[in-house]
């Protein structure tokens, strides 16, 4: 067989399955050039499907033999599966299939990792281990036997029989194939246990190799903090008697919830002070928390087609918001939320990948895994919650839960349960879901008579496949403030649902300062003419901690832009308007850390575009680091006495005050090295006790031209420990200047340590080349032609993580004739490449069309 040829699905031809599955029985004999897949499937036929032709995908199978109810039958090997002629009645499949785990390179279906077998099934995997309706629309209970000599032996739900060389599972509740998983190796557990609200004790495990044992504790306190939130603020309880999580090498994603397995990129679940950073405990954290979420948002209400992916991610990843910012902080959570969303997000509706949150068509679902459908499916959701509140949200997820629980439901049925929960209307609010780009929302304000009235105006800008927008439900919060900083009218969410609405707030004594879309209400781009000085008053007086960081940003952005095109100064103004909203104790160090951090290049780049001007990465750069080095000097002292009052004694925590206090003495730090030299950074490295201060200090070395010694005493220190090199390698190509960044990746992918087969290490070197934005677009296009080279050279092994790495070339339109030359030319070099994957193919296609 071989793979499909390149067609396009679409969610209009949509039909429901020719027959149903009422039971799987799965037998594996393990072997790494020959593992056989003994499967027995119940089918019956679905009373609601139009015709019965029975189809089973199957993908990379050697059909060893098949059998309907006990006698032999030879199917018909098609491309993408099978087919025969099957009765109109209920009827046992049966199937011996032979499979190569140790040459799955794609770490799709069932592969080996440094010796250990793991499945990876999400989206459409399973149809590389045996021939079934690979589907989430087809649920069944699943029987599974492991047999091999390995020590460790794990699949779904709850082990029922054990022996020599083997091990037998049960999952009772229903699930499609995608959420099938199996793990077999040499491992230990990290184990604990969970009593839940109804006093069942569930059995905990994190399973790691041995040398990683002392890397599980924080994950696991991270899943029993979840598994408690869940219960407290959602009412939902886990429903087996074992949760296990499995740490893999080579795994294409963060992680993936299989029902009561969830299988982890180690790099999702492996921590200790010394290894690991803040950020990485953080996103441990959260992730640890997404996958559990996952038990009901995803595995006991599923998807009942890939379109629906949204409904099942975006909740999710609300969800796991939530927790954060309950765990953390709520305000500073929201700050990095909208910074990812604008950071990549936008930059995906802007540009040729541009899709609606649940899309219309694709060629290949693992392209749409994306930003837009997790986080601004996220958004929606948040959304939704402000237009109905928090009695409603929980009284429309409750009625969710109850009326489709075991089912495979779809975006209407979503919105359905929240019109029926709440008696609102929603059909305007669902265009969030059909239409692609980022709305601009455009403020015009009048005042007089003590009324202010705000008028708004929606606009969404054509993006590929859809050039009419109708306008959208947008909740804008507002609040209103006096000339001495008062709040006199508290935070009220207005809804503008036309192209054009006006909204009157009376019996003002004097003209208010407005504060708009605090808490980032919606996830629109905000078009509001504002003096520095009304900018600076909100900085220094918002009472909505967003808006007070949205402030700062926006005379930033603003001081950069008139850099970079007209070639102005730093801001004195706004250097000396951060320095006193830095310095204020009140406020919390994390929030003041990420008042210290300015604007990407990516972000300056799409708004110098949407200037009508073409955006010059190089310049960016420099204006970028001037003003860097400009509030270095300003603030010197200021950001001394941060670095010198806020340092962290006694043993390490990575719990969000102490880490609060970190972000902004290695904000200080980054900044004060700039001009003050690297005494003080390698101090800090040679002080360090965990790797937040000692990755840090590295960093702040490498940006001045420094700290050869440091990188090669932690290269001697780390070579052991395969995630802390990640940081090693990334950290020197994020820091390289920009004319010698394509250079140093280079050097690097030749280091004996780069395993560009893993996936982990090739993003830590070539992720980096994309991000350092200067770097990847040097008018050379030495960065272009690199990445390029090594996408051709893993395409054949790994197509997803080849297409997700082709991102870095979506924005390649905004920018001058002879950078959009250059990196056209490689772009169709990848796609004129002899056998380039579905996957690959598909966004490259995407990124040339007009």
């Amino acid at each position: 067989m071989t793979q499909h040829d390149p067609r396009t699905v679409f969610l209009r031809d949509y039909t429901p399955p020719a027959y149903l599955v009422e039971e799987v029985r799965l037998t594996f004999r393990l072997a790494p050039h020959a593992t056989r897949v003994l499967s027995e499937i119940q089918f019956r036929p679905n009373p609601d499907a139009a015709d019965r032709d029975f189809f089973l995908h199957g993908e990379q199978l050697k059909l060893i033999s098949a059998h309907v109810d006990g006698a032999p039958v030879t199917p018909e090997l098609v491309e993408g599966g099978l087919r025969l002629d099957a009765p109109d009645a209920a009827f046992t499949f049966e199937a011996e299939v032979e499979i190569d785990p140790e040459n799955n390179t794609a770490l799709e279906g069932l592969y080996r990792s440094n010796g250990m077998y793991c499945t990876q099934c999400e989206a459409e995997g399973f149809r590389k281990i045996t021939f079934y309706p690979d589907r989430p629309d087809v649920m069944a209970p699943f029987h599974v036997r492991i047999e091999s000599d390995l020590p460790v032996l794990l699949s779904n739900g709850n082990e029922v029989a054990r022996g020599e060389g083997f091990a037998e599972w049960y999952d009772p509740w229903p699930k499609p194939s995608y959420l099938f998983a199996l793990v077999a190796g040499d491992l230990v557990a990290h184990a604990d246990s969970f009593t839940t609200q109804s006093g069942r004790e569930v059995a905990l495990n994190v399973w790691v190799r041995e040398a990683d044992i002392d890397k599980c504790a924080f994950a696991m306190e991270a899943l029993k903090k979840s598994m408690k939130w869940d219960e407290e603020v959602y009412g939902r309880e886990y429903d087996l008697d074992l949760f296990n999580i499995v740490a893999v090498d080579d795994f294409n994603m963060g992680a993936m919830e299989n029902k009561g397995l969830n299988i982890f990129n180690s790099s999702a679940v492996l921590a200790s002070p010394e290894t690991a950073t803040d950020a990485d405990f953080e996103r441990i954290e959260a992730i640890i928390a997404h996958e559990y979420f996952h038990n009901w948002t995803g595995n006991r209400v599923t998807c009942r087609d890939w379109f629906q992916l949204c409904l099942k991610e975006g909740l999710t990843v609300f969800r796991d918001q939530q927790f954060t910012g309950d765990m953390r902080s709520h305000p500073v959570k929201r700050i990095d939320d909208a910074m990812l969303l604008r950071s990549a997000q936008f930059r995906e509706d802007n540009g040729p990948l541009a899709h609606p949150v649940r899309p219309e068509s694709f060629v290949e679902i693992n392209n749409f895994y994306t930003v837009t459908v997790y986080e601004k499916g996220a958004e929606i959701v948040g959304m939704l919650k402000r237009l109905v509140g928090d009695e409603g949200y929980r009284k429309a997820l409750d009625l969710y839960f109850e009326r489709h629980d075991g089912q495979a439901v779809t975006i209407e049925d979503w919105l359905k349960a929240f019109e029926d929960a709440t008696g609102r209307d929603l059909s305007q609010f669902a265009r969030w879901y059909h239409q692609a780009g980022t709305p601009r929302v455009h403020v015009a304000e009048d005042y007089a008579d003590g009324t202010y009235t705000l008028t708004l105006r929606q606009e969404t800008p054509p993006t590929p496949g859809q050039d009419d927008k109708a306008p959208v439900v947008i909740p804008v919060a507002v609040g209103l403030l006096n000339p001495n900083g008062d709040e006199v009218v508290a935070t009220r969410v207005l809804e503008l649902s036309e192209a054009e609405q006006s909204f009157a707030f009376e019996g003002l004594s004097t003209r208010p300062v407005a504060s708009i879309l605090r808490g980032f209400s919606a996830p629109v781009i905000l078009r509001h003419e504002q003096s520095h000085e009304t900018r600076a008053f909100l900085l220094a007086h918002d009472t909505d901690p967003f808006n007070k960081w949205e402030a700062g940003r926006d005379l930033a952005r603003t001081g950069l832009l008139a850099m970079i095109l007209d070639g102005a100064g730093p801001d004195a103004g706004y250097v000396d308007a951060l320095g006193q909203a830095v310095s204020d104790e009140a406020l919390d160090p994390a929030f003041r850390a990420r008042l210290l951090a300015l604007p990407g290049e990516d972000e300056l780049a799409q708004a110098i575009f949407e200037t009508g001007t073409a955006p010059d990465p190089t310049a960016i750069h420099a204006a970028r680091e001037a003003l860097r080095r400009a509030i270095a000097e300003r603030l010197g002292d200021t950001l001394s006495r941060l670095y010198e009052t806020h340092q962290v004694t006694g043993p390490y925590s990575p719990e969000a005050k102490d880490a609060g206090r970190r972000a902004l003495t290695n904000a200080a730090l980054s900044l004060l090295t700039l001009t003050q030299g690297g005494d003080r950074a390698r101090a800090q490295y040679r002080a360090a006790d965990n790797m937040t201060q000692q990755i840090a200090a590295l960093g702040a070395l490498l940006v001045i031209g420094e700290g050869e010694a440091e990188l090669k005493a932690f290269e001697e220190q780390w070579h052991h420990e395969r995630l802390v090199m990640n940081k090693w390698f990334g950290l020197q190509v994020a820091a390289a200047r920009p004319e010698e960044t394509a250079a140093t990746a280079e050097a690097l992918s030749r280091h004996p340590a780069f395993d560009w087969k893993n996936p982990n290490r090739f993003r830590a070197v070539f992720g980096a080349l994309a991000g350092n934005a200067a770097g990847f677009h040097d008018p050379s296009g030495a960065g272009y032609r690199l990445l390029a080279d090594w996408l051709l050279k893993l395409d054949p092994l790994n197509p997803q993580t080849t297409a997700r790495m082709t991102q870095a070339f979506s924005t390649w339109k905004r920018y001058d004739e002879d950078r959009k030359r250059l990196i056209r030319a490689e772009l169709e070099r990848i796609a004129g490449a002899q056998g380039l994957s579905r996957d690959t193919s598909e966004m490259v296609g995407r990124m040339l069309a007009d």
